[in-house]
């Protein structure tokens, strides 16, 4: 298995030669242009780094948790995995860091544990990914794709609070 990566890149080298890539030059025109690319997008990814730290420093969401917890209880979402409902379409770090907390304090076998895993797994970091594929496409009219990703996302949210 860890022969996969070499023999990989042995593979595009042998291609390359074989159909007479400058291979130095396409290396270097590659790495620019994924510099290019990083430069691009690194702001989107800053400014949601910042909004999901701030969002969780300043208590928000402890107290959107409490709001939203009859709409939550009503939909069959354990109290204890509606911060991962609020964080998951933001940080997938993050998300994951608070499906660990989960686990640790009510068990992987909880009902908190495992609405906590479908969640996790089957749900998007939709605001991670708009802003990391938006901005490396230079989309700046997003339309229709926001709110379609997060209504995908609340079914299945709302799914696996009924199911589990």
């Amino acid at each position: 298995m860890s022969l996969i990566l070499p023999l990989f890149v042995l593979f595009c080298l042998l291609i390359g030669a074989w159909r007479r890539v400058p291979l130095y030059d396409a290396f270097l025109e590659g790495a620019k242009e994924g510099l290019r690319t990083a430069a691009g997008i690194l702001p989107a990814l800053i400014t949601m780094l910042c909004g999901v730290q701030g969002l969780a420093a300043s208590g928000l969401m402890d107290a959107l948790c409490r709001w939203l917890s009859p709409i939550f209880s009503g939909l069959g979402i354990p109290q204890e995995a509606a911060p991962l409902v609020l964080l998951r379409p933001l940080s997938g770090s993050g998300s994951n860091a608070m499906l660990q907390s989960i686990f640790s304090a009510y068990g992987p076998d909880s009902p908190a544990g495992i609405y906590a895993s479908v969640v996790a797994g089957a749900g998007e970091t939709v605001f991670y990914t708009c802003a990391l594929y938006l901005g490396a496409a230079g989309v700046r009219k997003s339309r229709h794709i926001l709110p379609c990703a997060m209504l995908s996302y609340l079914t299945g949210v709302a799914v696996a609070g009924l199911l589990t």
